[in-house]
């Protein structure tokens, strides 16, 4: 059935160096090349000088963020329970979950795409574009991302994953990679050439909805191609609601989607409690919050692209090696979360000043709030790999608790907290607060639990003996 001897090997006996590399590599670049498609958004709009214009894409990245949490709770979920079922050699399995996982996907967006047009103008005001000058272009930025294009946009994150479940990461990566370079020329494109002069925000919403579609139709393309040596079958079948493959692609991509909504939530206070400090302070947060990105969209590559190794190795019961990738992949994410912190301290303005290209207020709110954001990266990364970690090996749980803990739980509260403590500064600082204490739980989780399960291969692999 599967010709993916290559793959397999990948998993099992090469090196964990180069099986960490190769997987994570294509995936780390793929999300740099989305951070700077998200910032191209953010640099051509800046060319306008309207702070109103760069407001309505900051107000309407949580609601377009959102298609993310539905990708991850089918793509991670799937993709995790693919990896472990050819890890524990059930090919039947894997191909259904892979159904399961595309048309789930695709339901889910179309239900929120639909109450997106529903109640766009509430929506919008509530994710702080209540603003005459910010409302109308948001309208138009959300209609052509997440009304017209959340499918495409959703379906070409999802892809992705189940691409990589089994090994495929560089066409993964090259899929994902695809669709942000297209972003990044159709941007001017819309923005200044085809559209007229006061439509720039639709024309950025325009370029990511067609950007996503092709994206979206490669990853079909490159499933067709290997359809005889792939597991991934689209085709809907009612035994991809049996054998628990609902139950545990849901429950392990849960705490990736709840990730992902708690940020878009922690986005839109956070937007909210800004916008009573004036749009100057609310651009600038907008663009700090893009820049710091990187660092995190860096860990996520990372993450990703080794889950299916962990994943695989864990169901193999190959739990020297599994530990030998997290932790790796870990120190890699730190280190490069680390690097990324450097920087943006010692050039916050310099990064700033390439979105927001005229003299402002909203420059010198952006430097400052980059400086405090950035502190919290190599804590999130850490945080970030073992909740990884934890969806990988199916330990819905853990991965629950910290994923509402870095984002919910902790962050929320704080900024109401500390906006009495430090005017303006303070809603900033709860991100690397949160960060810090989410890290030190991470930790204490992933070592009893890798303790408690080498305890137990040992117990058993004695008896057996």
């Amino acid at each position: 059935m599967r010709d993916s001897v290559r793959e397999q090997a990948l998993f099992s006996e090469a090196p964990i160096l180069k099986s960490v590399l190769t997987l994570a590599i294509p995936t780390v670049i793929s999300q740099i090349i989305l951070v700077i498609y998200n910032m191209a958004d953010t640099f051509f709009i800046g060319m306008t000088e309207s702070d109103a214009m760069l407001t309505s894409v900051t107000v309407c990245m949580p609601a377009f963020m959102f298609l993310s949490a539905i990708s991850n709770l089918f793509g991670v979920g799937g993709a995790s329970v693919i990896a472990r079922s050819l890890g524990s050699e059930q090919i039947k399995k894997a191909k259904r979950t892979a159904s399961f996982a595309f048309w789930g996907c695709v339901g889910l967006t179309l239900v929120y795409s639909i109450c997106a047009l529903v109640f766009m103008h509430p929506f919008v005001d509530l994710l702080g574009g209540a603003d005459p000058l910010v409302h109308d272009n948001a309208c138009g930025y959300l209609w052509m991302t997440v009304i017209i294009g959340g499918v495409a946009t959703s379906l070409n994150a999802l892809l992705g994953h189940l691409v990589r479940s089994e090994g495929r990461s560089m066409q993964a990566g090259f899929g994902i990679a695809m669709g942000g370079v297209l972003n990044i020329a159709l941007d001017p494109l819309f923005m200044f050439v085809i559209l007229p002069k006061g439509q720039e925000v639709i024309g950025a919403g325009l370029a990511t909805m067609l950007s996503n579609l092709i994206a979206t139709l490669y990853f079909l393309l490159v499933i067709y191609v290997n359809r005889d040596q792939s597991v991934l079958s689209l085709k809907p079948t009612v035994k991809a609601l049996q054998y628990d493959i609902p139950r545990d692609v849901l429950l392990t991509g849960l705490p990736a989607c709840l990730m992902t909504l708690c940020e878009n939530i922690s986005y839109a206070v956070l937007d909210n409690l800004m916008a009573t400090f004036g749009m100057m302070a609310q651009a600038g947060i907008g663009v700090a919050k893009k820049v710091n990105m990187l660092a995190h969209c860096m860990v996520r590559g990372m993450s990703q692209g080794v889950l299916p190794l962990i994943a695989f190795n864990y169901a193999a019961k190959d739990y020297r090696r599994m530990r030998s990738a997290v932790l790796l992949s870990t120190s890699i994410s730190v280190g490069l979360a680390t690097a990324c912190m450097a920087a943006c301290l010692l050039f916050s303005r310099t990064f700033i000043g390439v979105f927001i290209q005229h003299e402002s207020p909203s420059l010198d709110y952006g430097a400052a709030f980059l400086r405090i954001l950035c502190l919290g990266g190599p804590f999130s990364a850490c945080a970030y790999a073992f909740i990884s970690f934890f969806q990988a090996t199916g330990e819905s749980r853990k991965s629950f608790v910290l994923a509402i803990l870095r984002k919910g739980i902790l962050d929320i509260p704080l900024m109401f907290i500390l906006l009495r403590l430090i005017p303006v500064y303070g809603i900033v600082w709860a991100t690397p607060i949160a960060d810090t204490v989410c890290c030190i739980v991470a930790i204490a989780l992933f070592l009893r639990f890798t303790k408690g399960l080498f305890h137990d291969h040992y117990i058993r692999g004695t008896v057996e003996a």
